[in-house]
């Protein structure tokens, strides 16, 4: 394997899982403090539904999204006259897999994050006349953002290594969907066990380097 064959399949996985956590950042963080602050009938339900991609085999998140953004349904008719092109088959797919499959893991994290705000302070703020909205962005976010945090490095790095979802609705293309997870199954199956071993280890610096920076920057935040 050449080394821009291997920056390509690197830089590429980088970016489907840089574009997949952004993309889940306000609604994951949002769906957080709904899960964390609401009450409703029905509650326990919503929040089964949304960790569904955690527990069902990430091959039926896949089937389920196939069906989704083709374009003959709706969502993925829409998606095509935005992007110019059916998302099928494209990076584009690849972000879609990813960010469904680590959305309750950002999740996660916010609504326990949220859970954790004492009331108390907020109810302070409020009588010394700040609105909700600055409650919310002085006090509230601030003391949620080490749990958020950690859910948004878990998701990316499950971003990162998906690989159930995306072979089905991205496929594996070389130079345009094959990310690390795609590129070491492909060469297993290819029986080329350095190149697979050599991508796995790429996937397992990245996906150190991620937890151990955000550790890095959390112990900097509690001192």
């Amino acid at each position: 394997m050449s080394a821009a064959d291997l920056a390509g399949i690197t830089l590429l996985t980088l970016r489907v899982g840089l574009v997949a956590t952004l993309l889940i950042l306000v609604p994951g963080v949002a769906t957080g403090w709904v899960l964390a602050r609401a009450r409703f009938p029905g509650l326990s339900l919503v929040r089964a539904t949304i960790l569904l991609p955690m527990v069902l085999p990430p091959v039926a998140v896949g089937l389920f999204l196939l069906e989704l953004l083709a374009r003959s349904f709706p969502v993925g008719a829409a998606l095509q006259r935005l992007l110019g092109e059916p998302v099928l088959l494209t990076w584009w797919a690849a972000v879609i897999a990813s960010a469904v499959m680590s959305f309750p893991l950002l999740v996660l994290g916010a609504e326990q994050g949220f859970a954790a705000v004492p009331r108390r302070l907020e109810q302070v703020a409020a009588t010394l006349g700040a609105s909700r909205a600055r409650i919310f962005l002085r006090v509230t976010l601030p003391l949620a953002a080490r749990a958020i945090l950690y859910g948004l490095v878990f998701a990316f790095a499950r971003g990162l290594g998906e690989f159930g979802a995306t072979t089905l609705v991205a496929g594996r293309i070389p130079g345009k969907t094959e990310t690390l997870a795609l590129a070491i199954y492909g060469r297993i199956e290819e029986f080329r066990d350095r190149d697979a071993a050599l991508l796995s280890l790429i996937s397992v610096l990245l996906a150190f380097s991620i937890t151990a920076l955000a550790e890095t920057c959390l112990r900097g935040r509690r001192r």
